[in-house]
């Protein structure tokens, strides 16, 4: 996929970053020019993902990436986000959650081949859930190791923060893994389970055994 090949919504955040890094400069602000040049260059990540694992990525999945990873760094950290919307840290974690969920669900069930009838479906889902809990908990073991080892603030409030972090990601985590679970029992109606199909429509040939 060529790296323009994008949504609207990705040009736009282009566009705001480029805006961003120039204003970071005119201001002498260098903290927060490292911080945008940084988020554009991770924005390009799914495409170089796609050239280097020869996977197709459908548009939406590379834009929810990308609104995500502007959303985390250049709105939460540049634009205080986290501090100007008590919510904000809350809804990245449940959508992300929910997105590793989807993740975890594809990449187990592309090692069945496709196979709907071989893949269990509360095995896999399980497995899902447990995938996108577990780097959930990594990242807040990452927060409370750069607050102890920096005197930094990531985790806000402790204890409450990171129990509100993991609440999130349990509820996120479920939703994605319900949604590969439909997908193998054939009970969905558009919705993740669409996005599920949209990926594996679009990656035929690592899901050769799908029905």
């Amino acid at each position: 996929m060529r790296p323009f090949n994008q949504s609207l919504v990705v040009y736009v955040i282009w566009m705001l970053l480029i805006g961003g890094a120039g204003l970071a400069i005119y201001q002498q602000q260098w903290e927060a020019l490292l911080v945008t040049v940084l988020t554009f260059a991770l924005t390009f990540a799914p495409m170089q993902f796609q050239r280097f694992y020869r996977v197709k990525i459908p548009v939406f999945f590379t834009s929810a990436i990308i609104v995500f990873t502007y959303s985390t760094l250049f709105l939460g950290e540049i634009g205080n986000f986290y501090e100007r919307l008590w919510w904000w840290d809350v809804l990245l974690h449940g959508g992300s959650a929910i997105g590793f969920g989807l993740i975890g669900f594809i990449f187990i069930f592309m090692l069945f081949g496709g196979d709907k009838f071989a893949a269990p479906p509360v095995a896999i889902a399980w497995f899902a859930f447990s995938f996108a809990m577990t780097l959930g908990i990594i990242w807040e073991i990452f927060e409370f190791g750069v607050d102890q080892l920096f005197g930094a603030n990531m985790q806000k409030s402790g204890l409450a923060d990171t129990m509100y972090d993991m609440i999130m990601d349990a509820f996120g985590a479920g939703v994605g893994a319900m949604a590969g679970f439909f997908y193998l029992k054939g009970w969905w109606f558009g919705g993740l389970a669409a996005l599920i199909d949209e990926f594996v429509e679009s990656n035929k040939d690592l899901f050769k055994k799908n029905n």
